[in-house]
């Protein structure tokens, strides 16, 4: 008896990640800007990636999935987004992205925020979104504050990596903050020097016009060594030259181009500064000035110049819609046949919402693919991934199946077909 219950006890213990799972005769997308490969195999184990493509082993005692006329791909990844720290739109006690009445600014860490039964992951989850960067949102500073990776698995534990990047407003958000741009550029800089000084062991001589508290630049040190990667908002090319010239002061920091609707047009300089950048995937019209030169190809300008891409919502959609950037994805591959215009094959669009978001802040040797030793986060698809048409058959994160209901399905079952008389039944439940 003692023996039945000690195996009981570690059948309990075992964690769901632990099964072994083979998915087989799928058409794989691995996610790192190869091209989908036909007949293929994905083996999960113990929450890994095993192997993933052509000619794959199928381990013994494996359950074995056929994935015979099905897409099997690396889950999309949200490369900016709000996902979990904002309820609603327009509901402001439920918005804890921009922090606008408080005194601190780059020590924010919204990790502490992310609300996992937000319902807006499970929705982006049943489209096929596994993982996602979350950014605060500057208030009364250039500096918005910490930005977190997180999982959308249907758990209470969302977080994959807190304080994972900083982020700041540059361009015609940040002069707005502070009433100019050269006004900005000197504030970050000051706010930048105060960081600097405080980690040699200098007094903290902070006075009323600094941008910061020693809190905040105590955040600042990561940024500045290289250890956090520092994402700033810069759409105007001069403004993308002015971020890349931190470069030239702090050497080992780590930056990151966000927006950058104009970065075409100084690709060659970002390239060579080995800077990423993650674009609006789609984004040809003039919303503000310093968007004037916008076009939908931006993005493949800059990979056909050598520049690390990423594609996200910003300036499209907000909370809710980040399973919309496989469409983006997919019509940079359309627009490749369009004269005159510049996009990306297959393999490299797909990457730009897979593993481009995770290698922009360095996590792509942990997630954004299915090679070997990333975690499993891998999506059956009924059909390519990057057709609109397509919908996901099953999601799994960290190599554990995830439920695609949400409230939208749920409502959309009660009410699909209703009986005469029972629809205000149906609300009492």
């Amino acid at each position: 008896m003692k023996r039945l219950l000690l195996c009981a006890a570690a059948l309990i213990a075992l964690p769901v990640s632990a099964e072994t799972i083979a998915l087989t005769g799928g058409t794989v997308a691995i996610g790192d800007g190869s091209q989908p490969i036909p007949n293929g195999t994905v083996v999960i184990r113990d929450g890994r990636v095993v192997g993933a493509g052509a000619n794959i082993a199928v381990p013994a005692g494996a359950r074995v999935i056929d994935a015979s006329g099905k897409w099997v791909a690396a889950g999309l990844v949200a490369a900016f987004s709000n996902e979990g720290i904002v309820d609603g739109e327009g509901i402001d006690e439920t918005y804890d992205a921009g922090a606008g009445k408080s005194v601190f600014n780059a020590a924010i860490d919204v990790s502490a925020a992310i609300n996992p039964t937000n319902q807006s992951i499970a929705i982006d989850r049943a489209g096929g979104v596994t993982r996602a960067l979350v950014a605060p949102e500057a208030g009364n500073s250039l500096f918005a504050g910490q930005g977190a990776v997180i999982d959308l698995g249907a758990d209470d534990a969302p977080v994959t990596r807190a304080r994972a990047f900083q982020y700041a407003e540059l361009g015609e958000d940040g002069a707005g903050k502070v009433g100019s741009r050269p006004a900005a550029y000197v504030m970050l800089h000051d706010a930048l020097a105060q960081a600097k000084d405080l980690a040699r062991g200098g007094e903290w001589g902070r006075s009323k016009e600094s941008l910061i508290t020693r809190t905040d630049a105590a955040a600042l040190l990561p940024v500045i060594d290289g250890r956090v990667p520092l994402i700033v908002h810069a759409e105007r090319a001069s403004d993308i030259l002015q971020v890349l010239s931190l470069k030239q002061t702090y050497p080992a920091m780590k930056l990151v181009l966000l927006g950058a609707s104009e970065g075409w047009m100084v690709a060659p300089r970002i390239a060579a500064a080995r800077v990423p950048v993650i674009a609006a995937g789609l984004a040809d019209l003039p919303a503000a000035f310093e968007r004037a030169a916008a076009t939908e190809s931006n993005v493949g300008r800059l990979v056909k110049a050598g520049v690390p891409v990423a594609i996200s919502t910003v300036d499209v959609s907000t909370e809710g819609g980040q399973r919309n950037v496989r469409q983006y994805a997919g019509n940079l591959v359309a627009i490749t046949r369009v004269p005159g215009m510049t996009g990306l094959d297959w393999g490299a669009a797909f990457a730009t919402v897979t593993s481009g978001p995770a290698a922009a802040i360095g996590m792509d040797g942990e997630i954004g693919s299915l090679r070997p030793g990333r975690r499993a986060d891998v999506v059956l698809w009924d059909g390519d991934p990057l057709e609109l048409s397509s919908a996901p058959v099953a999601v799994w994160i960290d190599g554990v199946q995830q439920p695609l209901t949400n409230r939208q399905t749920r409502l959309r079952d009660r009410y699909l077909t209703p009986q005469e008389g029972a629809l205000p039944k149906a609300y009492e439940r």
